[in-house]
């Protein structure tokens, strides 16, 4: 197959792209994230089962990456988690799939953890519509970023977290800038090494996949080792908050019937306690599954229960110690 001076690694007009968008051009041609793969150039001569088995072998790979920046996504968590429980926000900022992903992440944890939704958020270059459609330009501007995080009141205590495949889009990257001038925490998520995006945060996670299946296709492996960061972020930010007890999402909100299935379910695994009495227990703490816990296993009312809660900051194991006819 013949290249052309475009794709072609080795010839000088791919090294020094002239002409509209060169600078830029030379720019992506440096990522890992936009690299070409010859191997791959024919790949849709192939059957689809084949096509099928290259993507999976290429997604094992992710898992590895994120592992090998666990100790700098630990740190990130413990310094997030402790502004949080001074009351501060977890933001997430981002453009394109990267933006898409933080919104994703943010509006799961209501649910699953009983967050008011101003507690974790998500914001997307553009604004809410550009979840189903580009809008143009929005990831280009540093200043949308900054007027998105100033229209939040930005506090030192919250922690903003810029997403960015590329660790170069300056939505992101202005976001971090923003956040970091007022004084909060910043993570810098990306998936190049030496990212301006890590350079700017405090915390700079750089999880490198490699190059995609398809060239500069970053909601491939990109996307998914940023959501596997996201979950880490968010769900153990949570379990440091006592949002959990053990592997069970205590405060999990009851909004439909699978979740008040669900949360029955919980109360039973973690107290063993027969349906009638968890009926009775859910009743006497208006459907709070911690608390609902706490009066069977700390063999406390309804109110003290919640004042227990109160008293440990929502933390069930500890309010469980302090509870007086606790076993």
């Amino acid at each position: 197959m013949t290249s052309t001076p475009d794709t072609d690694a080795t010839s000088p007009a791919a090294a020094r792209p002239s002409g509209e968008y060169g600078e830029l051009r030379a720019e992506l041609a440096t990522l890992t994230t936009e690299a070409f793969r010859p191997e791959l150039a024919e790949i849709d001569r192939l059957g689809t089962l084949e096509i099928a088995r290259i993507m999976n072998g290429e997604d094992q790979s992710v898992p590895a990456a994120v592992g090998a920046r666990l100790p700098v996504i630990a740190a990130a968590i413990d310094d997030t988690a402790a502004r949080m429980a001074r009351g501060g926000r977890l933001i997430y900022a981002g453009a394109g799939t990267a933006g898409r992903l933080g919104v994703l992440d943010a509006s799961e944890c209501p649910p699953t953890f009983n967050t008011d939704p101003s507690e974790v958020i998500g914001l997307i270059a553009g604004g809410p519509g550009a979840m189903v459609q580009a809008v143009e330009g929005a990831e280009d501007s540093k200043e949308l970023a900054a007027a998105d995080l100033d229209a939040l009141d930005l506090t030192a205590d919250d922690t903003v977290v810029g997403i960015s495949a590329s660790g170069r889009t300056p939505y992101a990257i202005g976001a971090v800038e923003h956040a970091r001038a007022k004084g909060a925490l910043t993570i810098g998520l990306s998936c190049n090494a030496n990212s301006p995006l890590g350079a700017a945060a405090e915390h700079g996670i750089e999880v490198v996949v490699g190059p995609e299946l398809l060239t500069g296709s970053t909601r491939l492996k990109a996307g998914t080792a940023q959501k596997l960061v996201l979950n880490m972020i968010s769900t153990i930010t949570m379990i440091r908050l006592g949002k959990t007890y053990g592997n069970l999402m205590v405060d999990v909100r009851a909004s439909n019937e699978k979740l008040r299935a669900r949360s029955r379910r919980i109360v039973s695994l973690a107290t063993g306690a027969s349906d009638a009495e968890i009926e009775a227990a859910l009743a006497a703490t208006d459907g709070e599954v911690k608390d609902a816990i706490l009066t069977i296993l700390g063999r406390v009312d309804g109110p003290t229960a919640a004042a227990l809660l109160a008293a440990s900051d929502g933390h069930l194991r500890a309010a469980l110690a302090a509870a007086p006819h606790a076993p």
